[in-house]
């Protein structure tokens, strides 16, 4: 019921016309960054899995729970060139409301650029940077069902521009443990600019997506099919370089491809009792179309990393390919305070 419920949703979303952005139509594009290295390695969408991660409540707030109760994540991203991206976030569970919260700051610096006027002189150097506050809160209505909801501050600074955001994140989860299936919703970035840089308003990066988790019976893997850009259906390249040399000559294919566009597939080997270790891969198809190469073939879309939970520590990398150039790499570290407290003596 649940596997046919995602696909009617999907398909009602994408032959619906709804306002809609793809990456280079919008503002605040580092809001779609991953907020962990198990992210990345799991192809930038982890929106149905339901553990004791607090790191994706930034990506659906209704997957935050009390499992994930006093705990400090902090992550890096290192990107090409001198972009650094990073994301540091607590969790905690409030028992007097039954409600777990969290908070957390998304950061991106794009390094130092020189200050030239319009004829090419160099008369100094500045620097840009962007940045995200967000407080988040889940909770149960039953046993299977959470919702949850994230609150965003957005601030963006080059060089003598300022900008400043509102956005919303709300989601929803459905978690069956004795089946260990979980499906997850969530609509990102509800919202607008309260300063634009000039005097227009410019978009968010919204998006809507679905997703369901499974974790087989007899063997120790989860894998999680997600649906992204719900809210639009086309979301290829129209790439005038292509006009004389079309990568498909019937619809069929052309709408078979931009399908799979939406899907991400990844999966997370859980080896060791109570999964210590954790080996991870993804795939996001509209990524490894999106930065092909024509004359040749390069493993854009790919991604993959591990994972380490100690008792007191966890610690996680991933990688990215998008170009022949290289890759994108991402390391995390969290902990939980109550893990140092020291037990009393009965």
């Amino acid at each position: 019921m649940i596997y046919r419920l995602i696909i009617l949703i999907f398909f009602i979303f994408a032959t619906t016309s709804l306002p809609a952005q793809v990456g280079g139509k919008n503002i605040y594009e580092f809001l779609n960054l991953p907020p962990s290295a198990r992210v990345t390695a799991l192809g930038d969408y982890v929106i149905s899995v339901f553990d004791d991660d607090s790191n994706l409540a930034y990506l659906n707030p209704a997957s935050l729970n009390s499992e994930s109760k006093s705990q400090i994540n902090f992550s890096q991203n290192f990107h090409f060139k001198d972009i650094n991206n990073g994301y540091f976030s607590y969790s905690d569970y409030l028992n007097k409301y039954q409600i777990s919260v969290h908070s957390g700051i998304q950061y991106i610096t794009y390094g130092s650029f020189d200050l030239a006027d319009e004829f090419g002189n160099v008369s100094g150097n500045f620097k840009a940077s962007e940045m995200a506050f967000t407080l988040g809160a889940s909770k149960a209505l039953n046993q299977n069902y959470h919702i949850g909801s994230n609150l965003k501050y957005i601030f963006s600074s080059f060089e003598s521009y300022r900008s400043s955001a509102l956005a919303m994140d709300v989601g929803g989860m459905f978690h069956k443990e004795e089946k260990k299936l979980s499906a997850g919703f969530v609509i990102r970035n509800i919202g607008s600019q309260i300063f634009a840089y000039d005097k227009v308003r410019e978009p968010l990066p919204f998006e809507m997506m679905i997703g369901v988790s499974k974790e087989l019976a007899h063997l120790p893997f989860r894998f999680s099919i997600i649906g992204h850009n719900l809210h639009r259906w086309n979301i290829t390249y129209d790439d005038p370089n292509l006009e004389n040399n079309v990568l498909f000559d019937n619809k069929f294919a052309l709408s078979t491809d931009n399908f799979f566009r939406h899907i991400v597939f990844n999966g997370e080997f859980l080896l060791g009792q109570g999964g210590p270790l954790r080996l991870r891969f993804g795939y996001n198809h509209f990524r490894r179309r999106e930065l092909r190469l024509s004359d040749f073939q390069t493993f854009a879309g790919f991604s993959g990393g591990f994972g380490i939970k100690a008792k007191k520590w966890r610690f996680d990398y991933g990688f990215n390919i998008y170009h022949l150039h290289g890759s994108v790499h991402h390391l995390s570290i969290g902990t939980s305070i109550n893990s140092f407290q020291k037990k009393k003596e009965i």
